[in-house]
C-alpha cells in the first residue's frame, strides 16, 4: 500500500495489482485529482497518506480524503452529516456509511463549476474540527438475515455471544454475511465465523 501522498497522484494507492500501471484507476482521474489537490493545499489542512490515499487533517483529525473509483473520483468528508448542505451536493459515501459524505466527479469541469461551493464546504468542515464538534453515534438497527436467525435458534449460545459484541463488530459480521448472494454461502460464512463470535471476537481481531 502506498504510504506517500505525493506518489498517489503518479502511481496510485497500491492496493491492487494495477499500481503504477496505465490501468490504475487513480490515473484515470489525473486532471480532476490534480485540480482538487491544488485547491485543498491552499487551505490550512495538512496532507497525509492514510489507507493508501491522500488524507487531509486538522490538528491530527481526519477532515477530508481524496478517493478514486472506476466510475468516478471523489472528495470524502469524514463528518459529512454535520455539514450544512441545502443544495444536496453531498451523497452517502456508501450504502452502509453513517457519517461520511462524498462529492463525486467524472470531469474536471464539474469541479470548476462548483468550486465556490466546494470551498465553502471545506471551510465548514475545518470549522467543525476547530469547534470540536463530534458525531453522535447511533448504533444502526440490524435486520438479522434468516440464515443468522436460524443459526441462533440452533445455537442459543451464538445469539448470546453475538448480542454481547460491540455494535461495530455486529454490523461488520452482518454486512459480510448478507453480502453473499446465495443462502448456502451465507450459511457457510456464519458457520465459519461462529467460533470467533463465541470467543467475543470481531472479523478483524
Amino acid at each position: 500500500m502506498n504510504k506517500n501522498a505525493e506518489t498517489y497522484f503518479t502511481k496510485g494507492c497500491g492496493r491492487c495489482s494495477l499500481y503504477a500501471t496505465p490501468k490504475c484507476k487513480v490515473l484515470t482521474w489525473k486532471k480532476e485529482l490534480s485540480f482538487i489537490r491544488k485547491m485543498i493545499l491552499s487551505t490550512t489542512l495538512k496532507e497525509e497518506s492514510k489507507w493508501g490515499s491522500p488524507c487531509y487533517t486538522y490538528n491530527g483529525s481526519n477532515v477530508i480524503m481524496i478517493q478514486s473509483f472506476k466510475a468516478y473520483c471523489a472528495l470524502m468528508f469524514f463528518k459529512g452529516t454535520l455539514i450544512k448542505d441545502p443544495e444536496g451536493i453531498l451523497v452517502k459515501a456508501g450504502e452502509n456509511s453513517n457519517s461520511a459524505r462524498q462529492i463525486r466527479f467524472t470531469h474536471v469541469d464539474q469541479v470548476k463549476k462548483i468550486l465556490p461551493k466546494l470551498k465553502l464546504l471545506i471551510k465548514e468542515a475545518i470549522q467543525i474540527e476547530k469547534d470540536g464538534l463530534q458525531l453522535v453515534k447511533v448504533p444502526p438497527v440490524i435486520e438479522i438475515i434468516p440464515e443468522l436467525r436460524d443459526a441462533f435458534k440452533k445455537n442459543p449460545s451464538l445469539k448470546k455471544a453475538f448480542d454481547g459484541l460491540t455494535p461495530g463488530r455486529q454490523r461488520g459480521y452482518h454486512i459480510f454475511f448478507s453480502q453473499a448472494k446465495q443462502s448456502t454461502t451465507r450459511s457457510a460464512r456464519i458457520e465459519k465465523y461462529t467460533p470467533a463470535i463465541l470467543a467475543g471476537k470481531g472479523m478483524q481481531d
